[in-house]
């Protein structure tokens, strides 16, 4: 795709307006993250503008960058507008720091901006994690007394290893206490829990003993059955929803929705990211999860792709900066629909 890179902008979002706008958005249930850690990404309003003609109608922000709001602005798309970990400690402490950030955040945008769910951080570890239910019930009482809770849902974006015992997917139970106390909690409030979820982190983890058909959707992998309820699984995607489907269930919120968050798979910089395993995994996802998991068969998951742009600024291994679907000039790292 090296040529495409180089293409001048009109031939670019030519191609990528074929590329990715084969049929209408409308109908599915995919959206995608917009990371802002890079130094040479398109400005907001021409991202949102991007998204409005890709018809993509979500999207996940990380914090509540006032530029992007702004560019969100009567574009219908439905957002999740996350809390920035490091001011989690500060709403947690205090009723009033909450009041103030959903007066500065929410209030000034809400309902030109669509803002769904708001997210108390994302992949919050350690000790930090005691502030996220604090948190969350401070923002909730925030938006009620703003007027706003009845169109605005309160929740927080986990990674996978807040369940142990994850394989079989019916095993699956929360590993630490405030995951239970955080369930009932959105069972409450009918909020879903926004999980991260990335089978390639797990086949890179233990590549002998998953086989990457598997982990990418593609066929001839040998399927995997569950022995606890006999549910059978074809790809590893599905096996990791559902584990966090039983945990909900063993916390008494079988009722409470998984929103996949963040779901992708790199196109360089380390083991198993390539172009083709990047597009097999992210077409597999865009295609199957209008279907449900075998846990939940029929019911549409909610899923934003990790990411619109790879972001040249993202600590860390190579491969954090390149999961993105588009290069910063908006030409398409490989092609992909939207079906």
């Amino acid at each position: 795709m090296q040529g495409i890179h180089g293409a001048a902008p009109l031939l670019a979002f030519a191609l990528l307006f074929a590329l990715f706008c084969s049929a209408p958005m409308g109908a599915q249930s995919i959206g995608v993250c917009y990371g802002l850690v890079g130094n040479d990404l398109p400005p907001a309003t021409a991202v949102v503008q991007l998204y409005k003609s890709l018809r993509i109608n979500t999207m996940r922000i990380y914090a509540p960058d006032h530029r992007v709001l702004h560019a969100l602005r009567g574009s219908r798309i439905g957002l999740i507008l996350g809390v920035a970990n490091e001011d989690l400690a500060g709403l947690a402490a205090s009723a009033h720091a909450a009041a103030a950030w959903v007066q500065s955040n929410v209030r000034p945008f809400y309902p030109a901006v669509n803002i769904r769910y708001i997210a108390a951080g994302n992949e919050v570890q350690g000790g930090a994690t005691q502030s996220i239910l604090p948190a969350m019930r401070n923002l909730q009482a925030a938006l009620a007394a703003a007027g706003l809770a009845a169109g605005i849902k309160v929740s927080t974006c986990v990674r996978l290893d807040v369940i142990s015992n994850s394989f079989p997917p019916s095993a699956g139970v929360f590993a630490h206490p405030y995951m239970a106390d955080v369930a009932r909690f959105l069972a409450a409030g009918g909020a879903p829990l926004l999980v991260n979820v990335y089978p390639y982190f797990a086949y890179r983890g233990d590549p002998g003993n998953i086989n990457i058909n598997y982990a990418t959707f593609l066929p001839g992998a040998t399927p995997v059955r569950d022995d606890g309820n006999g549910l059978v699984y074809t790809n590893l995607f599905d096996a990791m929803v559902d584990a966090a489907v039983a945990a909900l269930e063993k916390a008494g919120a079988p009722g409470v929705r998984v929103v996949v968050s963040e779901s992708g798979w790199p196109s360089a910089g380390g083991f198993a990211a390539s172009v083709e395993n990047a597009r097999a995994y992210n077409q597999g996802v865009i295609d199957h999860v209008r279907r449900g998991t075998p846990k939940r068969p029929g019911a549409a998951l909610e899923t934003y792709m990790f990411a619109m742009f790879n972001e040249n600024q993202k600590p860390g291994e190579p491969t954090e900066r390149n999961f993105g679907l588009l290069y910063p000039n908006k030409s398409p790292v490989y092609p992909i629909t939207f079906r």
